[in-house]
């Protein structure tokens, strides 16, 4: 198994629309096979930091995601959604190993 964790800069002014996003993504990650563990918006501290993580049985499993997701109309949707209302500034993706 594999676990990406996924570090988010947004505009804090737009913590609604990045949770819209999110939402969008939580039921696409199952639909190609991965396990969604949720967003983590800002509470507490930084008011523009926001997390993702998401496991898939194997990096093998991630790259055909990553590969099927490109020509997927839900998918392209939620890309069009973050890029329409900016909310994310950047992001950064690492790769951890469960120990269960």
């Amino acid at each position: 198994m594999i676990t990406c964790y996924v570090r988010y800069v947004i505009d804090p002014k737009k913590v609604d629309e990045f949770a819209s996003y999110g939402r969008k993504w939580l039921p696409l990650i199952e639909k190609f096979g991965g396990k969604h563990h949720g967003y983590f918006l800002p509470s507490e501290g930084a008011n523009n930091i926001a997390l993702a993580l998401f496991s898939f049985d194997s990096f093998a499993a991630y790259e055909q995601y990553r590969t099927d997701s490109m020509s997927d109309p839900e998918c392209i949707e939620a890309y069009n959604f973050a890029e329409q209302t900016d909310c994310i500034i950047s992001y950064e993706r690492s790769f951890f190993k469960p120990m269960l």
